[in-house]
């Protein structure tokens, strides 16, 4: 909130010329034109048994759907991708796929260049929800099955949409006034112009057979023992809602101007409808390594930061962010500063000043330790990225839980009988959207297989 204290520390609103948020926030990566994609589609091997299908997550058949653009058949080509991802659409557009299918493509081997698999998934979805003409899935007859799916991000979206497919009925639970989890509230603007999440949700829902109750948060709307009681099954696709502390000391005012967590500073940033409004520091100081640091620090930069700085405890190797998300963020003047932990946050008025930090280094035993040296960064904006946690109270304590979140089976079932989990709240994961659709995926095949037996699941 741009206000009178906010801007007495250096926080505004309005750095830039209006014409120059449209630039700034303009799609990141153009989609390919029908020749650029036709000419890159050519260079697909058609492999068999080929390593970047191995390599996706949702396992989708890539050199099928390359070889149909390469035919100019756009609407096989989408339908190859949404059979395998029905958010094939937004995963093509913030899938680390550098690291995925196409670090995996055998043009590797003899060239330093894959196949731009990621922007030829974008080109033939694109090209489907611009003229989506006939339904492209049917839903089966209903089978009287009712499920409750209980948030709508990228797990709980697919576990939807797989299980309406199936014809079961379905009931859609988020806590958000929107759907599409951190498709809409958690990636930068750049990444999905046009309300691309949105619109790609409205085609996940028109398969029919979803009912959406949307502001409804589970352990204070509704609760999982009412919902196992008036459903045969439950799928938990919760997220994480806890933001990790710095463990260091922070001003000991509550509301101290200019500290906030990254996630909620992208959220505010994708919910603004006038990006003029939105205030920022002059000088960002981001305290992380993930793909939320990255998308927090170039966004200030967008939005008239002066100086961004991203400060990570370990080197560059270390980071979760790509190689190729590092870069970008260096492209758009954002300073990456390696080898150095937060000690203290400093404040002055209710305000924030700057971050104390400690050097760090790999000890003889490759443990992480402070080399005592310190050094302080000026900074009117603070926001930490250093990760998020599941919180485990909403759903209750009866539920088995490993290294802090939902413990499941590769099907996605619970310790507890007919409850699923899947996405960022389940163990094990990477915390990748495409990985996510995946659990929701099969999560859906395994609810489906136990309620076609013939005995009924609800007590």
């Amino acid at each position: 909130m741009d206000t009178p204290a906010s801007r007495a520390c250096g926080i505004h609103a309005a750095r830039l010329n209006l014409a120059d948020y449209a630039v700034n926030f303009s799609d990141a990566h153009p989609p390919l034109t029908r020749p650029q994609a036709l000419i890159e589609a050519e260079r697909c091997y058609y492999c068999h048994d080929a390593p970047c299908a191995t390599a996706c997550p949702t396992g989708i058949d890539i050199p099928s759907f390359i070889h149909r653009i390469a035919q100019d058949n756009n609407r096989g080509a989408a339908r190859a991708i949404l059979e395998a991802n029905p958010l094939g659409g937004m995963c093509a557009r913030v899938c680390p796929t550098e690291v995925l299918c196409e670090q995996a493509c055998v043009r590797n081997t003899n060239e330093d260049k894959p196949v731009e698999i990621g922007s030829l998934q974008r080109y033939a979805t694109d090209a489907f929800f611009a003229k989506p003409g006939a339904p492209m899935f049917q839903r089966a007859a209903p089978t009287g099955r009712r499920v409750a799916v209980v948030g709508a991000g990228p797990a709980g979206l697919a576990c939807a949409h797989g299980l309406a497919l199936r014809g079961h009925d379905v009931v859609l639970f988020e806590a958000r006034p929107k759907l599409g989890g951190l498709n809409e509230y958690g990636l930068a603007s750049y990444k999905t112009t046009d309300n691309f999440a949105q619109k790609e949700v409205d085609w996940l829902l028109s398969v029919g057979g979803i009912e959406v109750r949307t502001s409804q948060q589970l352990g204070r709307d509704i609760t999982l023992d009412g919902l196992l009681a008036s459903h045969d099954a439950v799928f938990l696709g919760l997220g994480l809602q806890g933001v990790n502390a710095l463990g260091v000391a922070e001003p000991a005012v509550s509301g101290v101007q200019g500290l906030s967590s990254a996630v909620d500073f992208i959220a505010e940033l994708r919910q603004s409808s006038d990006l003029s409004t939105l205030p920022v520091g002059r000088r960002v100081v981001v305290i992380g390594g993930g793909m939320t640091a990255v998308d927090a620090a170039v966004q200030s930069r967008k939005l008239g930061a002066e100086e961004v700085t991203i400060v990570y405890r370990r080197g560059a190797d270390a980071m979760s962010a790509s190689k190729v998300e590092q870069q970008w963020a260096q492209t758009n003047g954002v300073t990456i500063r390696h080898w150095a932990a937060p000690q203290e946050v400093l404040c002055e008025g209710g305000a924030v000043t700057g971050v104390r930090f400690a050097a760090t280094a790999l000890d003889a035993a490759g443990k992480l330790v402070n080399t005592g040296e310190t050094f302080t960064l000026a900074a009117d904006v603070v926001l930490k990225a250093i990760g998020q946690t599941y919180v485990a109270e909403p759903a209750g304590k009866a539920m088995a839980l490993e290294g802090g979140r939902i413990a499941t089976d590769a099907a996605g079932r619970t310790s507890l009988a007919r409850v699923w989990a899947g996405g960022d709240c389940r163990a094990g994961g990477r915390d990748l959207t495409v990985e996510a659709v995946e659990h929701g995926k099969l999560a859906a095949i395994s609810i489906h297989e136990a309620m076609s037996v013939p005995v009924a699941l609800v007590a």
